[in-house]
């Protein structure tokens, strides 16, 4: 991500392989972007932003709604819990996970599936990360008690699909940013 800032003028320029998203507080900024980034490149505009990277946007007067709506609603119907009723909680507050070495052993392949289904969730939704973070600490040899934990959650998700972040254009005055990188 670049962030190019021209006194209180800020431009933001995202690139991930051969896809560049940009935007800026200053239609001056994203007019000089497209014409100095055309005189070099083939681009194509696509328009407004509604989906970048499985992250559904959704842009309006009071701010931008950034959710993976589409994804959870995909889980629910991928993981057979279409039926099932929802939880209120990420984790069980009574439920100790543990080795569990005498438990009843589950099918790893689908266990690791669900947690890296989760883990890729918790781009829009960090009310998960601690509870999908516990979980996928028992990746090696899960159980059947370990399995109900991670069901646990998505009968969370299948309850709060339209959850994400909400940057509202009335309280958002100053650009806060956050970077991973080794």
């Amino acid at each position: 991500m670049f962030i190019f800032v021209d006194e209180k003028d800020i431009l933001i320029v995202e690139i991930y392989l051969d896809d560049i998203v940009f935007g800026s507080t200053k239609q001056k900024l994203v007019t000089y972007f497209v014409e100095s980034m055309t005189k070099e490149f083939e681009m194509s505009m696509v328009g407004e932003m509604k989906y970048f990277l499985g992250l559904q946007i959704k842009q309006t007067d009071e701010g931008v709604h950034i959710s993976q709506s589409t994804y959870a609603k995909g889980l629910i119907q991928r993981f057979g819990i279409q039926t099932a009723k929802t939880s209120k909680t990420p984790m069980s507050a009574t439920a100790k996970l543990s080795v569990d070495e005498a438990g009843m052993s589950v099918d790893e392949k689908l266990y690791r599936g669900m947690i890296g289904s989760l883990v890729y969730l918790t781009a829009s939704r960090h009310d998960l990360c601690f509870s999908v973070g516990v979980c996928a600490t028992y990746q090696a040899n899960p159980k059947q008690s370990n399995l109900n934990a991670v069901k646990w959650i998505l009968k969370y998700v299948k309850g709060t699909t339209d959850v994400g972040f909400f940057y509202s254009k009335q309280t958002n005055q100053n650009l806060v940013g956050f970077c991973d990188a080794d």
